[in-house]
């Protein structure tokens, strides 16, 4: 019985991951050759909406003035913008850089948050309070917005059914070293064609929680941010989809954006991604698929994109129950000529199907060269493993104890680099 079960997981995970190889490879299809779907910039409104940009920040004096500068340069009417910097219980010179700020220009308004409850959630709660605008646009503070980013997010709230807005996140630091070269990789195919292909199919393009927006009133009545769960952006993209709202993406909405540039940060941030992450999947796995405002290709699409960070821990074990059936000598699960031609298959597109879209990316992007780094996803490709399985049981642990969760920020490292090449 033991034997018979192990071998029947083995097939679900070849089948599981034959579906997602589909998936990825059917987005890029969408991509290359479908009819791409316009954003709203061919709209226009004498009054554009009231907005509030809210930029959480702890500890952020290396790399506020980058985001707050970018912001002053945006084109957008001054009577109808706020910026709120949430300095949330910082104990470097954050505080004093944006009471500077303030003094130079009033309708940016800090917000100093000197309470235990430290977190982006929790931070982007009490702004809401105070903030005066109809749309919440929100950056993290190592951001980057070019200079039509507010326009291009407010002009999607003109359709009267959507809830959020996202653009586009492209990496600055790119060339630093291998990691930020590889980070630009996933940026490029996550964004240029997985988040355009699922906003052309009108599936579940995904709020990203920063270089996005949403409507104000949508979330306060529902209750704000909830702060035990990591992953508030995509816990606010399931919220508006089972409530009726379309999350609508901008390809040409974009902001730079400072990449981890040592493994050890990387690792934190994808499991902290994927604590937050599967926490959604616990809470929104049935109302994803009970709620009658999403249809049946949008829920398929919303299942998939809600196991995106369980898929890795069900192949992690499907390994370790290969080895176990293979010194068990049960290894025999099939037989046949068509065996063969599965498995040649499986390993020429099974296991490469992120790749499909990274290198349409590069091609649209014009940035073919790259493509010749594509074998070191490889490498990723582990690495990521076993930080999203840790990241899962953290999550686990997190439903069954309802333990709290702590906020951690990402190490930044622009003012350090620039400090050592001053040295030099």
């Amino acid at each position: 019985m033991v034997v018979a079960i192990m071998k029947g997981y083995i097939i679900f995970v070849i089948i599981l991951m034959l579906l997602y190889t589909a998936r990825h490879f059917y987005f890029t299809i969408v991509r290359l050759l479908g009819r791409q779907r316009l954003y709203y910039n061919d709209i226009l409104t004498d009054r554009m909406k009231s907005i509030s940009v809210l930029i959480p920040m702890h500890n952020e004096e290396q790399v506020l003035s980058n985001v707050l500068d970018s912001l002053l340069q945006c084109e957008y009417d001054r009577d109808r913008l706020e910026i709120i910097p949430i300095n949330d219980n910082s104990t470097d010179r954050t505080r004093e850089m944006l009471d500077e700020y303030h003094r130079k220009y009033e309708f940016i308004r800090p917000l100093h948050r000197d309470c235990p409850d430290r977190g982006k959630p929790v931070g982007l709660n009490d702004a809401m309070k105070l903030a005066k605008g109809e749309i919440i646009i929100v950056f993290d503070a190592d951001y980057r917005p070019a200079r039509n980013m507010l326009k291009q997010i407010a002009l999607g709230f003109e359709d009267p059914q959507v809830g959020a807005v996202m653009g586009r996140v492209i990496p600055y630091n790119t060339n630093t070293n291998m990691l930020t070269r590889l980070i630009n990789l996933e940026r490029s195919g996550g964004y240029q064609v997985d988040q355009q292909a699922r906003y052309n199919l009108k599936t579940i393009p995904q709020y990203g929680g920063t270089v996005g927006g949403f409507r104000k009133d949508f979330l306060l009545e529902t209750g704000g941010f909830n702060p035990k769960v990591l992953a508030e952006d995509t816990e606010l993209t399931y919220r508006l989809f089972t409530n009726g709202w379309k999350v609508v993406y901008a390809n040409s909405a974009e902001c730079y954006e400072e990449s981890p540039e040592s493994w050890n940060v990387r690792g934190r941030q994808i499991r902290r991604w994927s604590r937050g992450h599967n926490e959604v999947l616990f809470r929104y796995l049935i109302p994803t698929i009970t709620t009658p405002y999403m249809g049946l290709f949008q829920k398929i699409d919303g299942l998939f994109l809600l196991f995106i960070y369980a898929v890795p821990v069900f192949l992690l074990l499907g390994w370790v129950v290969s080895l176990g059936l293979f010194f068990l000598g049960e290894m025999q699960i099939f037989s046949g000529w068509w065996v063969i031609l599965f498995l040649g298959i499986y390993n020429s597109l099974g296991n490469f199907a992120p790749f499909f879209e990274i290198g349409t990316s590069l091609i649209i992007d014009g940035l073919p060269g790259e493509a010749l780094l594509l074998p070191l996803m490889m490498f990723n490709f582990f690495f990521y493993m076993w930080n999203i399985s840790l990241g899962f049981w953290d999550a686990v642990v997190d439903t069954v104890t309802g333990r709290g969760v702590k906020w951690d920020k990402t190490v930044r490292f622009t003012v350090q680099k620039t400090e050592k090449e001053a040295e030099k």
